[in-house]
């Protein structure tokens, strides 16, 4: 079965993309600022309206001083 940004698994990771930029301390600006991309985008990603790729998952994790294997074994333990 496709994933889409309305299946749960997806919810999940939306979770926790702001559980690590709220762990780190970072606003949307914040956190918009080390990615390059407008405010909005952060919150659309967050919200289920932005697709996530990978290698933007990397660059969030970083961003959030988070090391990328680690954060994604955190989400595959919680259901992503």
């Amino acid at each position: 079965m496709p994933v889409s940004v309305h299946h749960r698994r997806y919810a999940a990771l939306q979770k926790h993309l702001k559980a690590l930029r709220t762990g780190a301390g970072l606003t949307q600006l914040d956190l918009a600022g080390a990615l390059k991309v407008d405010q909005s985008y952060v919150s659309k990603v967050e919200r289920g309206e932005r697709y996530m790729d990978v290698m933007f998952y990397l660059d969030w994790c970083r961003a959030c001083g988070a090391e990328p294997g680690a954060a994604i074994a955190t989400l595959a333990a919680k259901g992503g």
